[in-house]
């Protein structure tokens, strides 16, 4: 008997802590509870704490009081210079009427749905009348501003509030993209090849300006150089004028030896000339104008390397034999220093 008054307290004990427990509900820090009976809101409750509804009867929904973010994904806007931008925005945003978002848009999902197409719209109609030189200036956080107010109107009929919108990006389309970057390309390709031809342009002047300077510089120096040679064969002229007005035989004598050094300065040179000519006459006579040297002394002279006019000297005082016109032409040999041939 003892043992089923035990069960049956026990039994109620569970009863009553299930009760209890579905009576019962805790409302954390950053929620707010909407507390419904049969799918009508009955009560808000905002503040943290343990709240009782009526158990079986009552059904709780939590929602956050906390700032939500939002992004929805990118949307192409065409500015008012008929351009396309493909804009990114992200939201900031929090429930402040749970009641009414309860009865317009029921839950968080919905809500963010809602959310998105009112600021596509309010982006659509703010960016439509903005150029994209505005959109990517400092007259972004203006446009951002006029976005989030417009948004912030429409999202107050969902009890919500928009705290902030931003633009995370603004990118050309994948196309438009393309086409920019080959304008791009092209521009810059014409501004090298520009700056080539102004560089070329500048290398040839500096160019033109080397070789003509180059050219003064040898027309100066061969100037100059004509000018020295001109002194130099004044000069060379004046001393040989000097010196053959000084001793004319002498002058005459050393050409002679001259000629005879250019004329005979080669191993195979062979001469056909008459050996009483002008040319020979310093081997007639030592002053080249006198008396012809004696047979003894032209043998002596054809015959020999060593030969020395004073071992000649008695000869030389007498008077030669003959006639110059009894001349005999001879072929005279350097090698041998004698006489090939004679003809009258």
């Amino acid at each position: 008997m003892q043992n089923k008054k035990l069960i049956v307290f026990a039994g109620l004990l569970a009863i009553v802590a299930f009760i209890a427990a579905n009576s019962m509900f805790i409302v954390r820090e950053g929620e707010q509870a909407l507390v419904l009976q049969f799918g009508e809101p009955r009560q808000v409750y905002s503040d943290p704490g343990l709240k009782f509804k009526i158990p079986f009867i009552q059904a709780v929904s939590m929602m956050e009081k906390r700032v939500l973010a939002l992004d929805p994904p990118a949307e192409q806007v065409i500015l008012s210079d008929q351009r396309r931008l493909d804009v990114d925005t992200f939201i900031r945003f929090r429930i402040i009427d749970p009641l009414l978002f309860y009865q317009t848009v029921r839950t968080e999902t919905v809500g963010r749905e809602r959310l998105t197409r009112t600021t596509n719209a309010a982006l659509r109609r703010v960016l439509g009348n903005a150029t994209q030189l505005e959109v990517l200036s400092d007259a972004r956080a203006g446009l951002m501003q006029e976005i989030r107010q417009q948004v912030d109107i429409q999202a107050t009929n969902f009890g919500m509030e928009v705290v902030d919108v931003r633009i995370g990006r603004a990118d050309l389309p994948e196309d438009t993209q393309q086409s920019v970057f080959g304008r791009m390309r092209s521009e810059r390709e014409r501004e090298a090849a520009e700056f080539r031809a102004q560089g070329e342009e500048q290398a040839q002047q500096i160019r033109s300006r080397a070789e003509r300077e180059r050219t003064v510089i040898l027309a100066e120096a061969e100037r100059e150089a004509q000018i020295l040679r001109g002194q130099g064969d004044e000069a060379s002229i004046r001393i040989l004028a000097e010196a053959y007005t000084a001793d004319e035989a002498f002058f005459g004598f050393y050409r002679t030896l001259e000629a005879y050094r250019n004329s005979l300065n080669t191993d195979d040179t062979t001469l056909v000339l008459s050996p009483t000519g002008d040319f020979f006459r310093f081997f007639q006579t030592l002053d080249g104008a006198g008396s012809p040297l004696p047979e003894r002394i032209m043998e002596s002279i054809q015959g020999a390397d060593d030969f020395d006019p004073e071992d000649f000297a008695p000869d030389l005082e007498q008077e030669p034999e003959g006639d110059d016109t009894d001349a005999q032409s001879s072929v005279f040999d350097r090698d041998t220093g004698s006489s090939l041939a004679a003809r009258p």
